[in-house]
């Protein structure tokens, strides 16, 4: 049992700053002041393994399309197709469900979204062929279309800003662990053919979605955004929640909590969605909207069509997977780097830093064909992608404010998704009639662009509350 006068300092901030803010403020200064305990190491270990699911999904198509290739005699089309399915219900489902958590609450889109997948995804191990695979390919994709940015906004509204880049980053190490998972596994079950007299690939299907399917009940212990119930008008079980997180986080410390500063007087209120194209927040959005776009080609690019462009430059669909498995080492291990820069680093900085050294891997990458040099290229590329990735995945929760984050997170990724549905098309159809140098040389080029994007027109986040940024 806690002593009353732990918080007896910080109780007489409170009926000071009360008087004086409103509640979403003084919410977001309770939560900023509180040290890391194992209360937050909790939330953010549960939210990542949603992430893991995630990003092993995402990554899978790559690996089907290698697969099934040879086993169903796919043509370029329908490559791409399985490739560009899950994509295509990801940028659905990212409008839709993104905007709903702006609605409805970050809790319970968390709970929606996974079991989406996991049914569906359960249904694609099923597939009889093509058509149905494509068809329910793209329905878990829905499912998924707003993990990642539930992921960016919840953890954002609930750590505290001196380590909400850090604790972020630990998420996401944890999810791109999914992501060799994809490729390891791959090689391991087409190796093996049909273990249980079932084939290879579709126990790589129901491996995601019965994994995902316990996720939803580890998320039932999460509580709603305080932030986002402020916004809401539900001030009371705002700060109810928030004096549960208080008293947890005391507990857990063993130590008296530091008084809560004084809450800035600034307008509390819903922000419509139109917000998005107004005063600042136009730039903002389409600065980050054009780095949608571009990044995926860079990002996602590489991860989705490695295995395919193996086998374009003559290794078998085994070593394929195998050298994209050893490459995609670099997801986590480039994650886990990000931890100590992100908070040390200003984000944007961090961004243009990591997007030219995926440029420059990726060049290398696309004229290597020794396989050492293939795994060598391919796994510093993805070490400089997920410095990259982390800091944007923070940076995106920083720049627009609560009531509109998850809606204007989610459209923007939308584009990723929609540019990740025809960039297989127009990757495979390049690497075809160019190869795979021109086609990683283009994508340099596009990085390049990205960066000028996030140079000239994105503001500066590093370490300061979100309401003030």
């Amino acid at each position: 049992m806690l002593r009353e006068d732990r918080f007896d300092g910080h109780r007489l901030t409170h009926a000071r700053t009360a008087r004086r803010a409103p509640v979403g403020h003084r919410v977001a200064a309770r939560l900023d002041r509180l040290p890391p305990s194992r209360w937050h190491r909790r939330i953010t270990l549960v939210v990542g393994i949603g992430a893991f699911f995630d990003l092993y999904e995402i990554f899978l198509g790559g690996v089907l399309a290698a697969v099934l290739a040879e086993q169903w005699d796919l043509g370029h089309t329908a490559k791409s197709g399985v490739i560009a399915a899950g994509f295509l219900g990801m940028f659905v489902g990212a409008n839709v469900l993104s905007v709903l958590a702006d609605r409805w609450g970050r809790r319970r889109l968390f709970l929606v979204n996974l079991g989406l997948y996991a049914a569906f995804s359960l249904g694609c191990a099923f597939a009889p062929d093509l058509r149905w695979l494509l068809v329910l390919r793209f329905l878990s994709g829905l499912g998924l279309g707003a993990e990642l940015v539930l992921v960016d906004t919840y953890l954002a509204e609930l750590l505290p800003r001196a380590v909400r880049g850090r604790y972020l980053a630990w998420a996401y190490t944890l999810g791109f662990v999914g992501v060799p998972v994809a490729a390891l596994l791959g090689a391991r079950l087409v190796a093996a053919h049909q273990p249980l007299g079932i084939e290879g690939w579709r126990w790589l299907l129901a491996a995601g979605a019965l994994g995902a399917a316990f996720v939803p009940l580890m998320r039932r212990r999460l509580p709603e955004s305080p932030r986002w119930l402020a916004v809401h008008g539900r001030g009371a079980e705002a700060e109810r929640i928030v004096a549960g997180i208080e008293e947890r986080v005391a507990r857990e410390t063993g130590t008296s909590l530091p008084s809560v500063p004084e809450a800035e007087t600034l307008p509390e209120r819903r922000v419509p969605l139109g917000e998005m194209f107004r005063g600042d927040q136009r730039r903002r959005t389409v600065m980050w909207w054009i780095f949608q776009v571009l990044q995926t080609v860079g990002y996602y690019g590489f991860a989705s069509l490695a295995p395919v462009v193996l086998v374009a430059k003559g290794h078998t669909v085994t070593e394929s997977l195998l050298y994209a498995a050893l490459s995609f080492c670099g997801y986590p291990i480039g994650s886990a780097l990000s931890i100590p820069l992100i908070d040390r680093f200003e984000r944007r900085s961090l961004i243009i830093a990591s997007a030219l050294g995926i440029a420059g891997c990726g060049l290398a990458f696309g004229f290597a064909s020794a396989p050492w040099a293939v795994v060598a290229f391919g796994f510093a590329l993805t070490v400089c992608s997920n410095v990259f990735s982390n800091a944007f995945h923070v940076y995106q929760t920083e720049i627009f404010p609560t009531g509109l984050r998850s809606s204007a997170i989610g459209i923007a990724y939308s584009l990723s998704r929609l540019t990740s549905v025809v960039l297989p098309f127009v990757a495979l159809g390049a690497l075809t009639a160019l190869g795979p140098a021109a086609v990683f040389t283009g994508s340099a080029g596009l990085m390049l662009l990205l960066c000028l994007d996030v140079a000239l027109l994105g503001p500066r986040s590093t370490g300061r509350s979100l309401e003030r940024i």
